[in-house]
């Protein structure tokens, strides 16, 4: 997949009147792209629109408008789109209480290691996390973590000839599954792939 450029930015005026249906479109593309492995974490699947649509908030937020401010956020954006043998994820691991939030996530240490894809009867494919920085201190993991998932040729062979997809969590604390992900989940996720 194409990683983004200034030229695929818009300005922040352009982005100040576009925003909302720019927002609309991400938010519906979004809806194909997410997974809730379990009652705590979301797998939120990025592609070129989604890391495009952060960059655009940074870079509103921010108000961020020089050429070396948006190269900066492009260089630290780029490496969340998928490479065309993978997929990215933002790993969330959501507790709305935040004294049950603190407790499991001193429970959760290594939990972003633990998480796995499986195309049919191929071996699990167990994420490696946190390329950037370590997202984990002696306490606690961390409540978002970055996740890289290396798929062979044979995988993504046999899911482009409908062979399913599974994905889970396997920490001793935290074991949950989804054995079919969702046809409409399981063809956007194919797209990612060449």
């Amino acid at each position: 997949m194409q990683k983004l450029t200034a030229t695929d930015l818009m300005p922040l005026e352009q982005y100040a009147r576009e925003r909302a249906a720019f927002r609309a479109r991400v938010l519906e593309h979004k809806q194909t792209r997410q997974v809730g492995v379990g009652p705590n974490t979301t797998w939120c699947f990025e592609d070129r629109l989604t890391i495009q649509y952060q960059i655009q908030e940074m870079l509103r937020t921010e108000k961020i408008f020089e050429p070396a401010g948006i190269a900066g956020e492009l260089e630290a954006y780029n490496p969340l789109i998928p490479d065309g043998r993978n997929w990215k994820v933002t790993l969330l691991v959501e507790f709305s209480d935040p004294q049950l939030r603190q407790r499991r996530l001193a429970e959760l240490k290594g939990v972003e290691d633990r998480c796995w894809v499986q195309v049919a009867d191929f071996g699990r494919v167990f994420a490696i996390a946190d390329e950037d920085l370590d997202r984990e201190n002696e306490e606690k993991t961390s409540s978002v973590h970055f996740l890289r998932f290396e798929l062979t040729e044979a995988m993504v062979a046999a899911l482009r000839y409908g062979a399913s997809l599974a994905m889970g969590v396997d920490h001793p604390t935290y074991r949950h599954s989804v054995d079919g992900v969702a046809e409409p989940v399981r063809r956007s996720l194919l797209a990612d792939l060449s």
